[in-house]
């Protein structure tokens, strides 16, 4: 297993208010991207044979309390993880501000996306390549959920992922199962990457990586072997319960690095502090950048 560096622990408190999409020149828009994984977000009860013993479904008291947060985030697009149901993510983001979409795999676990009313949406088909599994395994990864979002005049293609758990700092040649697993996903999203450059779109993937992307790190120089791509989170840290290299990632390519607002990553923190309220909460804080499309 490889060792990185002390993490940095980047300032970073509850994240901008106010309005998000704006103009920001004459002829730009304003998007602030976020992506927050909700932890098993899902009103199952428990003992379903779907959750695992330790997954505490959700109440109506936890949803709200996760709204509230959801209402100050205030994002243009949002890539969520760990959602099981459309209905609940509106439950965060309602109607009509919000335009809910959502993978169709058959796992508790979703990728889904909250685009604001007003941005014109594309979906293409779910990135099933993702789910390196094969079609008799019991159980079966998350598939990536890809969407093309504008305004009339630009677009951005955003690919939303949930990746495997188990290897946060492993690289290629780690023997872990779960290494060996998440790697053979960093060759399928290499391949996504690939067309995108090769058809000159902007774009950006989104969501839980599951894995830190610190310096020294193999996978997102893996991920650039086809073109460069910029990540706002490698070599520092989330402040998130406690702080550590961000698994959690906004990873941006072609022209959409050029649209980075400098400056702009910024965490959402929550605002209790008891660690019996994580598991009703979120295990992760939303992550946010903002970028000027022109």
């Amino acid at each position: 297993m490889s060792r990185l560096p002390r993490p940095f622990v980047f300032p970073l408190m509850l994240l901008f208010g106010g309005g998000c999409l704006s103009a920001g020149t004459a002829h730009a828009t304003t998007l602030r991207l976020s992506t927050w994984n909700l932890d098993w977000l899902t009103t199952r009860p428990a003992g379903d044979r779907a959750l695992p013993d330790d997954v505490h479904p959700r109440d109506g008291t936890d949803i709200a309390r996760l709204a509230r947060y959801a209402a100050r985030l205030h994002p243009d697009i949002a890539a969520l993880e760990e959602v099981d149901t459309p209905e609940l993510a509106t439950r965060l983001f309602p109607a009509p501000g919000y335009r809910i979409l959502i993978s169709g795999d058959d796992v508790v676990q979703k990728t889904a996306l909250a685009v604001r009313a007003g941005l014109i949406v594309t979906r293409h088909p779910d990135v099933r390549a993702l789910d390196v599994y094969p079609p008799d395994a019991p159980r079966h990864l998350r598939s990536g959920l890809d969407v093309t979002v504008g305004d009339g005049r630009a677009s951005l293609r955003v690919l939303v992922v949930h990746l495997k758990a188990g290897c946060r700092d492993g690289g290629p040649d780690d023997r872990r199962p779960a290494c060996r697993t998440l790697y053979r996903q960093v060759a399928a999203l290499t391949d996504w990457i690939m067309e995108r450059q090769d058809e000159g779109e902007p774009f950006a993937i989104m969501g839980d990586f599951n894995h830190m992307l610190g310096p020294g790190d193999v996978m997102l120089p893996m991920l650039s072997e086809n073109g460069p791509l910029l990540a706002p989170t490698v070599g520092v840290a989330s402040p998130c319960w406690g702080g550590a290299y961000f698994i959690d990632h906004i990873v941006l390519g072609d022209q959409a690095r050029q649209w980075l607002r400098p400056d702009s990553l910024r965490v959402m923190l929550y605002r209790e502090d008891d660690p019996a309220l994580q598991s009703r909460l979120s295990d992760h804080c939303p992550v946010s950048v903002g970028l000027d499309m022109p």
